[in-house]
């Protein structure tokens, strides 16, 4: 019987149909990491695989899994695998996406939002049993409606987030590798060079895909060239920030906060510098965490698998080479 590893524990109904016709090998948490030793030995005799983001599948872990068809990963995203590898070994490798896209707009957005009118601190505060009146400027935060937004990454998501902005009648940039004259026409968004996104936008939004291009783009003297006022949101991934210069510019006034939903290295110490400012809203990277989205995943990655596994081709391919 063919087999199928899964990195991490998934609800029974999500993968009903692969435990019915496959041997099916899960790690048994789905808090903690399935340890890298575990994944290279099951992978050894293991026809697909069934990856989260943390999971590194690069070249050795490829090479000893001489049976592999297909990686699915629970993600848009996919840099954490090695695609090279796996198109020469003529392994399909997978993702999820398009089915995250509003989900994931929606928790950027309300961090956009948390993270101006500092809700996260308000909470708090509250919490701690600090209100003791009303005052004029009690927690007060930055104004969202009206103000502009630059979107760094247009891609589905950027747009959706565009959309959102637009009921709140923002003016619209973005920077992007290439032009997306549609969401121009339809939402009134502009395309403007890196530096004007910076220094033009009171919110810049990181959605960008973790490439060598973008990696490290919001550095020192990124941050130098946005206002004093503006919000730094970061949905997309942590390595396209550096963060030491963020905290930084936090620290030193540079920008006013910053809502960041994934790191450089995560899970995120609790002790780290970045958690300590007050004018930081972190959250545990959950963008596309809806009980409904997160199940539609696993579906999709389920139905990749067993379309390859079939002679299918699977319904988001990553590496189109593989078709060849």
């Amino acid at each position: 019987m063919r087999k199928i590893v899964i990195t991490r524990k998934l609800p029974a109904e999500a993968i009903d149909a692969l435990q019915d016709n496959y041997q099916v090998a899960m790690w048994d948490s789905e808090e903690a990491s399935a340890p890298r030793e575990w994944i290279i030995e099951q992978s050894k005799e293991a026809d697909a695989l069934l990856t989260m983001l943390s999971d590194k599948i690069d070249a050795e872990l490829l090479q000893g899994a001489s049976r592999l068809k297909v990686v699915a990963n629970l993600a848009v995203g996919f840099d954490n695998i090695d695609i090279q590898a796996a198109t020469e070994r003529g392994i399909a490798v997978c993702n999820t996406p398009d089915v995250l896209t509003e989900t994931t707009a929606d928790l950027t957005f309300a961090l956009l939002m948390g993270t101006a009118r500092r809700i996260g601190e308000a909470a708090q505060f509250v919490k701690e049993g600090k209100w003791k009146s009303w005052s004029p400027l009690l927690l007060a935060g930055g104004d969202i409606y009206g103000k502009t937004i630059g979107i760094y990454g247009m891609g589905s998501i950027g747009e959706a987030v565009a959309r959102r902005a637009k009921g709140f009648n923002m003016d619209i940039l973005y920077h992007n590798r290439s032009r997306k004259t549609e969401a121009e026409n339809q939402l009134g968004a502009s395309y403007v060079e890196f530096d004007e996104l910076l220094s033009s936008s009171d919110f810049i939004v990181c959605l960008a895909p973790l490439t060598p291009e973008t990696k490290g783009a919001f550095n020192a003297e990124s941050f130098s060239k946005m206002k004093s006022s503006a919000y730094f949101i970061n949905a997309a991934r942590g390595p396209i920030v550096d963060e030491d210069a963020l905290l930084k510019a936090l620290k030193e006034g540079e920008i006013a906060g910053a809502g960041l939903d994934v790191f450089t290295y995560e899970p995120i110490s609790h002790d780290h510098p970045l958690l300590s400012l007050p004018n930081v809203l972190a959250l545990p990277h959950i963008g596309s965490s809806s009980v409904e989205t997160r199940m539609t995943m696993m579906e999709l990655c389920a139905e990749n698998i067993e379309n390859v596994l079939n002679g299918k081709n699977p319904k988001t391919l990553v590496n189109k080479e593989w078709l060849k």
